[in-house]
């Protein structure tokens, strides 16, 4: 689903954006709710949240669940990392991050590209907000070998910056 959000663009540096786990719900100019499940007999329903500032992933699978937020967040002075493992209850969690530098040319075509992919499909949510085509927040998600996954972009235009992360999250015990 690809929207457009009706907001001021607030996280304008690919450097402002701090990750953070297990944070309460933020308020959300778009969701997509998705019902996910695999063979091996995961099931999980996620909310895909995005915010002025970004995204905000809600998993919640029965017993448990989990939340991420990759955001501008005030006060938070912690960079956003590149890799984290971490344990939280029932879940192990597995978080990536890079930061791409894009040429003007290139960045538009990946844009593009990226909300293409985003755009119709049914585990997909893409906003992009006012002023230019090519700042948007896109997220993906899927079910697979009894684990949860999401992709997400955040396109920073004015600086040739798209930040991606990859995250995946298994119920353990």
């Amino acid at each position: 689903m690809l929207t457009s959000l009706e907001t001021a663009y607030t996280d304008t540096r690919a450097g402002d954006l701090a990750w953070c786990l297990d944070k309460e719900a933020l308020p959300a100019l778009a969701t997509l709710g998705v019902r996910v499940g695999d063979a091996g007999g995961l099931h999980a329903d996620i909310e895909l949240r995005l915010l002025g500032a970004s995204h905000q992933v809600l998993v919640d699978a029965g017993r448990s669940g989990c939340s991420e937020t990759v955001a501008c967040m005030p006060g938070s002075q912690a960079p956003l990392p590149f890799g984290v493992s971490r344990r939280i209850g029932t879940w192990d969690y597995e978080f990536a991050a890079r930061i791409e530098q894009l040429s003007a040319d290139s960045f538009t075509g990946r844009a593009q590209e990226l909300l293409a992919l985003v755009a119709d499909h049914p585990r997909g949510l893409a906003g992009t907000f006012p002023g230019d085509p090519n700042a948007f927040t896109a997220m993906l998600v899927q079910c697979a070998e009894g684990s949860v996954r999401w992709r997400t972009w955040h396109a920073y235009p004015q600086e040739g910056r798209l930040v991606a992360t990859r995250t995946r999250v298994r119920v353990v015990g």
